[in-house]
C-alpha cells in the first residue's frame, strides 16, 4: 500500500504525537550516505507488499518497516517521506533504495547523495 506525501506526513505527525517515534536505534535516527532508485518491477518487497513503483516507499537495511523516514538531497535541499517496506540496499556505500517516484520528487534518477532522518517508526 502506497502513502501520499500528504498521507505520510499525517500518519508521521500521529505516530510522532502518540510517543512512537522511539523505536529505532539511535545510530539509526541520522545517516547520511547514497541513494539508489528501484522498481522491482512486478514483485513483492521483503514486507509481502506489492512493488509500486509509483508509491512513497523505500528499502532500508535495518530499520523497522512502517518507519516514516525524510530523506533529503543533499544538492537541493529537496525531501520527500517515504514509508520503509522493503530491505536494501546491498551495495556498499548506500543507505537507502528509493522508488522512482520518491527519487523524482527529490529531484534525481540514478543516483544521490542523501541525509535520512526518521520522522516516526512502528510501535
Amino acid at each position: 500500500m502506497a502513502y501520499s506525501p500528504i498521507t505520510a506526513t499525517i500518519i508521521a505527525t500521529f505516530l510522532s504525537l502518540a510517543g512512537a517515534s522511539g523505536a529505532a536505534n539511535a545510530a539509526e535516527k541520522d545517516q547520511a550516505g547514497i541513494a539508489s532508485t528501484y522498481s522491482g518491477k512486478g514483485g513483492k518487497t521483503t514486507s509481502g507488499e506489492k512493488t509500486d513503483s509509483e508509491g512513497m516507499t523505500a528499502a532500508h537495511r535495518s530499520l523497522p518497516f512502517g518507519t516514516i523516514v525524510r530523506v533529503t538531497n543533499s544538492q537541493n535541499d529537496r525531501s520527500v517521506l517515504v514509508r520503509i517496506n522493503d530491505r536494501g540496499p546491498f551495495t556498499r556505500g548506500r543507505v537507502i533504495d528509493l522508488t522512482p517516484a520518491a527519487a523524482r520528487v527529490l529531484g534525481f534518477s540514478g543516483l544521490a547523495r542523501v541525509r535520512l532522518s526518521v520522522v516516526a517508526a512502528t510501535p
